[in-house]
C-alpha cells in the first residue's frame, strides 16, 4: 500500500463528514503554490513563463498557512516553481504539520541535499521529488543533464534519513509501455513509498507544444503500462478507478474544486492548470464566482486533452465513495486493458445547459 494507514483514516473521516453534511464542493487537496521561480527551464512547462517581477514574488509564511486553515483540505501539496529556493519553506512545512495535515513537498530535488537538514521526518511530511522516466527520458524532459543522478541521490539520501519519500512522474510524446514499466521498477528498487502518475497537461505557455500526448493515444499508453503491471508490484499512489480512468474505462468529468490552487496571484480560477482565467480573493469566492460548468474536457477546448490527476482524482474518489463495490473489484482486477473504452460524454446539467446556450444564440 502506498499511502500508510494513518493518511487513510484522516482522509476517508475527512470524506465522510462532508457527506454527512451534504457539502457539494469540498476540497481533497490544495495545491499551495508559494512561488513560480524554478531553478530549471522544462520544456512541458508553463509556470515560468513570467517577468522577473512575478518571478520575484513569495508568499509569506502567514499567507500560506492562511490558505491552509481557509481552505481545510486534509493534504496539501506544494508544487512550484522549485519551492526549496523560498527562504521560509521549513516554516511553511512545520506550520501545515503543526495543523495535521498531510504535506506533499514537490521538488526536482536540485537543492534536496543541501536543504534536507532544514526539516524534519514525519509521518505528515513526504518529499515529492519530480522525474519523468529512467536517466535519458528525465534529463531530456527538464532540459539538462545530470539531473535525474543528482534527484536519484537525493531520495537515497532522504530515504536513509527516515522521511516518506514519493515519486511525481510526468509522462510526455514518445514514452512506451516497455519504457515506462522499466522505470516504475527502477522506483520500486529506490524504495521510495509511492509514484504519481499522469500526462503531461498541455500548458498553453509551455516553451514547446509538440511534447504532450494527447487523446486516445493517452489511454492507449496506460493500458499498455497496466498490462505489464499485473505481474508487477507497483505502489501507485493513485485511487484505483483514477488508475481505470486513465486507461479509457470510467467517463469522468473533473471537479476542480477539489484541488483548489493559492499561488502569488490568489485563488486561481478554475485551477492549478489554467493561468489565464482570473482569480479570487477567498476559497469562499472561488468556489462562488468560478462557472465550474464552463470547464472540463467536453465543455472547454483548454481542456480537451486534460486527464491529470489534479482534476480527476477527487472525482475517483467521489466516484468510490457512491460506489464502494466497483472501486473495490477495480482494486481487485486492476485496470481494464483489453475492449471498447469508454466515449467521453457531459453530465446531463451541461448538456442541457450547452443547449440552452446554443438555443439563446438563435434566438437572438
Amino acid at each position: 500500500m502506498s499511502v500508510p494507514l494513518r493518511q487513510q483514516i484522516a482522509v476517508g473521516s475527512y470524506l465522510i463528514k462532508q457527506k454527512i453534511k451534504g457539502v457539494k464542493k469540498y476540497p481533497l487537496v490544495l495545491m499551495l503554490e508559494p512561488l513560480f521561480k524554478c531553478n530549471l527551464a522544462c520544456a512541458g512547462c508553463g509556470k515560468i513563463d513570467y517577468p522577473d517581477d512575478i518571478l520575484d514574488k513569495r508568499l509569506s509564511v502567514e499567507e500560506c498557512l492562511a490558505a491552509v486553515d481557509e481552505c481545510g483540505a486534509p493534504m496539501v501539496s506544494i508544487p512550484g516553481g522549485e519551492p526549496l529556493i523560498h527562504k521560509e519553506m521549513p516554516q511553511i512545512v512545520e506550520g501545515i504539520i503543526a495543523r495535521k495535515k498531510f504535506v506533499y513537498l514537490c521538488t526536482n530535488a536540485l537543492l534536496l541535499r543541501k536543504r534536507i537538514n532544514d526539516y524534519k521526518p514525519s509521518p505528515y511530511l513526504t518529499f515529492s521529488v519530480h522525474l519523468d522516466g529512467l536517466k535519458d527520458r528525465h534529463d531530456a524532459s527538464v532540459c539538462q543533464e545530470g539531473v535525474f543522478d543528482i534527484a536519484v541521490e537525493a531520495i537515497k539520501l532522504a530515504i536513509s534519513k527516515g522521511f516518506r519519500v514519493n515519486v511525481n512522474c510526468t509522462l510526455f510524446q514518445g514514452e512506451t509501455p516497455d519504457e515506462v514499466a522499466e522505470f516504475l521498477d527502477y522506483a520500486m528498487e529506490l524504495g521510495i513509498e509511492g509514484v504519481t502518475i499522469a500526462p503531461g497537461f498541455s500548458y498553453e505557455h509551455a516553451p514547446r507544444q509538440d511534447v504532450f500526448i494527447k487523446g486516445v493515444d493517452v489511454k492507449n499508453l496506460f493500458r499498455g503500462i497496466f498490462k505489464i503491471g499485473k505481474n508487477r508490484k507497483w505502489r501507485l499512489n493513485h485511487s484505483s478507478l483514477y488508475l481505470d480512468y486513465l486507461a479509457g474505462n470510467q467517463n469522468y468529468e473533473c471537479t476542480p474544486w477539489g484541488n483548489p490552487t493559492r499561488n502569488v496571484f490568489g485563488w486561481q480560477k478554475p485551477c492549478y492548470l489554467l493561468a489565464d482565467e482570473g482569480n479570487a480573493a477567498s476559497f469562499q469566492e472561488l468556489l462562488d464566482t468560478t462557472p465550474w460548468d464552463k470547464y472540463g474536457n467536453v465543455n472547454n477546448p483548454k481542456c480537451v486533452n486534460c486527464m491529470a490527476h489534479c482534476g480527476y482524482e477527487a472525482t475517483a474518489v467521489e466516484d468510490t465513495l457512491a460506489n464502494p463495490i466497483k472501486a473495490l473489484l477495480s482494486t481487485l482486477r486492476g485496470p481494464k486493458t483489453e475492449g471498447e473504452m469508454v466515449a467521453q460524454t457531459a453530465p446531463v446539467a451541461q448538456q442541457k445547459s450547452a443547449l440552452e446556450e446554443i438555443s439563446v444564440k438563435v434566438e437572438s
